[in-house]
């Protein structure tokens, strides 16, 4: 084997070495408390305007709830940018569109009320619920944002309830810049209509 063949052969086994690692890395198993077909753990957080709401509050609809890091994620913003798209036929089936933070979402919030949607917003502010769902992503937030947001955030993660809060999708983003689509999630609360 020639050295320019050799040297080709170990460039080709590292590339696959890398998109392997980067692959594995990011994958997470779902909670087993947020397992599609189980009940959503009762929580409690707070709204924009500082008002306590809970889980409770979910019955009677189905529900979108995306965990989302923070208005200093460019992923997050791009994932409530693209749900803007999806949010008024989600919105006409019924179902409710909540976004769980642990720091105030004022750009994104910025970003909905520019096209005219109503995302719900609500505060985890102590990452306690990130906590029990199994959510809690230790030293997640980058350096250069720490010193307003803390270390630790939550790791992105999209769920669908039915009207009886029983947990029908639930997808953890495989890497810090992966998020469902809307077409994904228009889909399964549709699904949750039908059970």
């Amino acid at each position: 084997m020639s050295v320019t063949m050799l040297i080709a052969f170990l460039v080709l086994v590292a590339a696959i070495g890398i998109v392997a690692w980067l692959r594995i890395r990011g994958l997470r198993a779902v909670p087993p408390q947020l397992q599609p077909g189980s009940s959503l753990p009762a929580f409690s957080a707070r709204d924009e305007q500082g008002a306590p709401v809970s889980s409770q509050d979910l019955s009677g609809k189905p529900a979108v709830i995306l965990f989302v890091r923070g208005n200093w994620c460019p992923f997050c913003n791009s994932q409530v940018k693209n749900l803007t798209d999806g949010y008024r036929e989600i919105a006409e089936l019924g179902a409710r569109l909540i976004l769980i933070t642990p720091r105030p979402l004022s750009t994104t919030r910025r970003v909905a009320k520019f096209f005219e949607v109503d995302f719900e917003f609500w505060l985890d502010d102590s990452l306690e619920i990130a906590r029990q769902f199994g959510l809690l992503l230790q030293n997640g937030v980058p350096r250069g944002y720490r010193d307003e947001y803390g270390h630790d955030t939550v790791w992105p993660t999209a769920l669908v309830t039915d009207a009886d809060g029983i947990i029908r999708f639930t997808e953890l983003s495989k890497h810090i810049s992966d998020r469902p689509d809307p077409e994904t999630l228009l889909r399964e609360v549709r699904k949750a209509l039908r059970t």
